[in-house]
Order: structure tokens, then C-alpha cells, then sequence
């Protein structure tokens, strides 16, 4: 009974970056997640022992003391704010998850936020350089986007600009026909007046999509050749503003408040080539699989970031997935991917998907991360 379960996973509509959150910053944007997560679990009568967010690209500072504070939580109540990359959110989740086990806490919130549309450029002085991101890796070592990164992992494992697209048209096709049916709705917190995910649309078919140019074409690849490219910004995911957290505690305190509940079987880190961050997932997945004693075909629910449907699928393909387990209500190509926020929001969706249906099979979610990481966890239904 003091195995770490997730609890009231709740996540903000997904915006897209210079729109419906154009002018939140990431702390407005966490804010008001945690205090509706705070809120489900407050019937417990216990102090929420710490905040733990994931945010990559944000102002600085602790993210997760300042949006504890603008949510209402209190004085008392500390955070600390966690950048695993794109993998935050849900290393933060994982950071809260083992204090549980060792007993270091009762009740932690934890997730990711992230602002794309108030993220701050980055300025070296000794160069006058301006960039949009930190570097993944020193001098010396490979230090490529993302999205030519995934060009070339997309080159080096054959997958076609035809099978791209059909998950893109996929990961819409779903999103749209689960946003219909209200799927989305139990686990959205609105955020001033914002209450749908921005992003998904009907019309991205394939007609649509083999429209799209390829993106990094001007790019000089030494693998796929200048002006190749399968890549586009059809199958890609897109900038985006959004925030997902949880309440991380004991079995014994979810059973007292009669809450649905996931338990965190496992979970693994792993970090290869930085040439190839997109295969990040794929090591990470196997680790986590490897210690929670079972195979691929075991999973009943799978959710990847899909920050490319190259890297998706790769992973995929790495680890033995069967494909159609993966967001099964469409994923980043069409919600968006609030980068720190993109790991918990795997993890609100797992919660969704599996505490909604009969099927008793463990979830993954697993994420790529640039600089050539990977981060996985395994979570089951609390009967």
C-alpha cells in the first residue's frame, strides 16, 4: 500500500503558440492545474509536501514555487522546478513518485508547463549570438534541431514521407472524433475562458498533408543529401502553450479518498547518440519494461510524444509496438507539444484511457529527448 500512485491528472487545452495563451506566462499557465489538483485531494487533510514541475524553456527561476504560490496553495508549501528537456514533466512525475515510495513524502502535485509564447531567446555574450534554445551538448558533439535530427533518423530507418503522414492524418483523425465525443473534457482545467485544445483539425488528411513541403530540405544532410527531406510541418508537431499535473501519493491515501487511481510500476532513464535524440524513447521504454517484468505485446496502452511522426514510429518499431496502442486519442501532431509540459500530458491521457475502460493491461508513456535522452514509466489500474 505505499507503492506511488497518480491521482487527479489534470491538464490545460493545448494552445498554440501566439494564440489562445499568447500572453500567459508559464506560471499563469500551471497555476491553475495545480489548484484544481490540489482541490480533488484535499478531502485527505494532508499538506501537500512539495510541487514538482518540468519546464525547459521558460524564464528561469523556480517555476513550480511560483505557480504553487499564484495558485493559492500557500506559503507553507515548497516546489521545484525540474528540465529533463521535452522528458520534465515526466521526470518530475518520476522524481515525485520515488519520495513517495521512500517514504520522504505523502503527497506531492508534479507535472510540466511550458510557454512557448513567452519563452525568452537566450543571448551569449562572449559571441552575441542569439539562439532560441540552450545547447543539448558541448563543442565536439553532434548538437542538431530536432527536426533535422528527424530527417535523419527517418533516412536511416526507411520511414517513408507516405507512412508519416498517414500517422499524422491518424493522430488528427483521432483527436478531432475524441474532442467531439467529449472525451477530453473530464481531465481539461479551463484557463481564462480557454477550455478546447487549439490545434486539432479535420481537414489534415492526406490529401492535405502531401501538400506540406518537406521543412528542413535546405538543410546539408550527409545521410539524406541536401534538398531530400520527408520531414514537413504537416507531420510534425507544433509550438505550443499548456500545462499537466497530478497528485503523486500512497495507495492507502487514494483508497481513503475514492479516487481512481494508476500505480507506477516502474521507470526508467537512458541516453544514447545525440546525433539521433528522436530514438531517445526507445532504450528508455525497454529499461522500463525490463523492470516492470513484461514484454511489449503485454501493454495494453501506449503514449509517445509525437513530436515527429519519424521518431514515433522509429521508436516504435525499435521496441515492438503494436502501433495502433499509441495515442489513441491522437497525439502531439495534433493537440501540440508544450515541451515540459509534453511528458505529464502522456500521463493525463494514460489516466484517461485506462481508467475508462475494462482493459486491465499496463500503460507506457515514453519520450524522446533532445540531446539523444529518453525517458519511460509503466503505470497500472489500482483495482
Amino acid at each position: 500500500m505505499t507503492a506511488p500512485v497518480l491521482v487527479a491528472a489534470r491538464r490545460t487545452p493545448i494552445g498554440t503558440a501566439g494564440r489562445g495563451f499568447a500572453r500567459h506566462t508559464v506560471d499563469a499557465l500551471a497555476a491553475p492545474v495545480l489548484a484544481a489538483v490540489a482541490e480533488a485531494v484535499a478531502p485527505a487533510g494532508l499538506g501537500i509536501d512539495d510541487v514538482v514541475l518540468g519546464n525547459c524553456m521558460g524564464p528561469g527561476g523556480d517555476v513550480a514555487r511560483v505557480a504553487a504560490l499564484r495558485a493559492g496553495l500557500g506559503t507553507h508549501v515548497p516546489g521545484v522546478t525540474v528540465d529533463r528537456q521535452c522528458g520534465s514533466g515526466l521526470d518530475a512525475v518520476m522524481q515525485a513518485a520515488s519520495r513517495v515510495r521512500a517514504g520522504d513524502a505523502a503527497l506531492v502535485i508534479a507535472g510540466g508547463a511550458e510557454s512557448a509564447s513567452t519563452a525568452p531567446h537566450r543571448h551569449w555574450p562572449d559571441s552575441g549570438a542569439r539562439y532560441p534554445r540552450a545547447p543539448f551538448a558541448p563543442a565536439g558533439f553532434p548538437d542538431p534541431d530536432m527536426g533535422p535530427a528527424a530527417d535523419r533518423l527517418a533516412t536511416l530507418r526507411g520511414i517513408s514521407r507516405a507512412r508519416q503522414d498517414a500517422w499524422a492524418a491518424r493522430s488528427h483523425a483521432r483527436a478531432i472524433a475524441a474532442q467531439a465525443a467529449g472525451v477530453f473534457d473530464a481531465e481539461l482545467v479551463a484557463v481564462d475562458g480557454v477550455a478546447r485544445d487549439d490545434r486539432p483539425r479535420a481537414a489534415m488528411d492526406l490529401g492535405r498533408l502531401a501538400r506540406f513541403r518537406p521543412a528542413f530540405a535546405e538543410a546539408d544532410d550527409p545521410v539524406a543529401g541536401r534538398g531530400a527531406g520527408t520531414v514537413t510541418a504537416g507531420n510534425s508537431c507544433g509550438f505550443s502553450d499548456g500545462a499537466a499535473a497530478m497528485a503523486v501519493t500512497s495507495e492507502r491515501i487514494a483508497r481513503s479518498l475514492g479516487l481512481p487511481a494508476l500505480r507506477v510500476r516502474a521507470a526508467a532513464v537512458a541516453a544514447g547518440d545525440p546525433a539521433l535524440p528522436g530514438l531517445g524513447a526507445a532504450p528508455a521504454a525497454r529499461a522500463a519494461l525490463t523492470r516492470a517484468g513484461i514484454a511489449p505485446h503485454e501493454l495494453g496502452f501506449v503514449e509517445l510524444t509525437e513530436a515527429f511522426a519519424a521518431q514515433v514510429l522509429a521508436v516504435s518499431d525499435e521496441v515492438g509496438l503494436d502501433e495502433e496502442l499509441i495515442s489513441g486519442d491522437g497525439g502531439a501532431i495534433a493537440l501540440g507539444h508544450p515541451w515540459g509540459a509534453s511528458g505529464a500530458v502522456l500521463l493525463v491521457r494514460l489516466a484517461a484511457r485506462m481508467l475508462d475502460d475494462d482493459d486491465a493491461r499496463p500503460g507506457l508513456a515514453a519520450c524522446s529527448i533532445g540531446g539523444g535522452q529518453g525517458i519511460a514509466m509503466i503505470v497500472e489500474r489500482v483495482a
